[in-house]
């Protein structure tokens, strides 16, 4: 499965017979039906209320559990420690890193879309420390944001819709694992060693047509809410060192899957409940829709 998976935002596209964003979770001594919804993070916070049902299936349960928790987005340490990850040790620059002709290549990317290059002190001390995990990030956001100008909102991605629905409704809103367990997980699914990281950096810099004609596959599929078409799309590669070998699939989606679900009977036990993950956590053989139906659930597609 591809680790990028961003949004161009272009209006909800028609829906299809396979439209399926929002699962109802039942059965198995359940008093009352829980729901799941997949998201992809950068959509704008406006689509939520696209998807058929979902104000339903608000209104209809007590607490909400995304990937991590409100409190933890916002907490001072949180934030310090994510930042903490993104830096090199020992004041170490990205320059010491990469090869003269890697750094070249990050050096022409970057002037295509900053406008400037690492020879410019300023961008230096802005992400010349950066770890190539972290630059690997900034420069998919970058992609996407030159490629998506005046379509996306950052600032109120559609999982905030969701925050902002709890908090209305005087809920709880609750994360399925920490900050630090999901920064371990992505830094790992960029590169578990400098090496690996270094590699899937020069990847992102080397084929950017297939990385962004893929998140438009992507982007097509979320918007049709098309799980099949977005698993797909998701199993695309370039058939080579770039794509991400089992056990970084296994990091990024199928290990977490298998520890959230022993976690959601749970909560679903506590009270009925909205799970709001990504929409990729949903799909396949060991998604979350067949993980909970294999531990005895009722999973059905909301149409409306």
């Amino acid at each position: 499965m591809k680790k990028i998976a961003l949004i161009i935002i272009g209006g909800a596209l028609s829906l299809g017979a396979h439209a399926q964003l929002l699962w109802k979770i039942s059965g198995d001594s359940l008093a009352k039906p829980s729901y799941v919804v997949g998201t992809m993070h950068m959509a704008n916070a406006s689509f939520a209320e696209q998807i058929p049902g979902v104000k339903t299936a608000i209104n209809n349960t007590d607490q909400m559990y995304g990937e991590v928790s409100w409190d933890a987005l916002h907490n001072p340490d949180t934030i310090n420690y994510v930042k903490s990850t993104q830096m090199l040790p020992n004041n170490q620059t990205i320059k010491q890193i990469l090869t003269p002709v890697q750094m070249k290549k990050l050096n022409a990317v970057s002037k295509k879309y900053q406008g400037t290059d690492f020879n410019n002190p300023k961008l230096m001390e802005q992400m010349g420390h950066m770890t190539p995990n972290a630059l690997n990030d900034a420069f998919v956001l970058l992609m996407y944001l030159s490629e998506n100008m005046g379509r996306v909102d950052p600032l109120h991605p559609i999982d905030s819709y969701f925050m902002t629905q709890a908090i209305a409704n005087h809920e709880y809103f609750g994360g399925l694992e920490t900050v630090k367990q999901q920064t371990d997980v992505l830094k790992k699914s960029t590169g578990a060693t400098q090496k690996r990281a270094v590699q899937l950096l020069m990847c992102l810099l080397n084929n950017e047509n297939f990385y962004i004609a893929n998140q438009e596959d992507m982007d097509r599929a979320y918007y049709s809410q098309d799980l099949k078409a977005l698993e797909k799309a998701m199993d695309e590669k370039l058939n080579n060192s770039c794509d991400p070998t089992a056990e970084e699939n296994a990091v990024l989606i199928y290990n977490r899957n298998a520890a959230w679900l022993k976690k959601i009977p749970v909560l679903m036990r506590q009270k009925p409940t909205l799970f709001v993950v990504g929409a990729g956590h949903l799909v396949g053989e060991k998604g979350l829709l067949e993980g909970l139906r294999k531990l005895g659930y009722t999973v059905e597609a909301v149409k409306e």
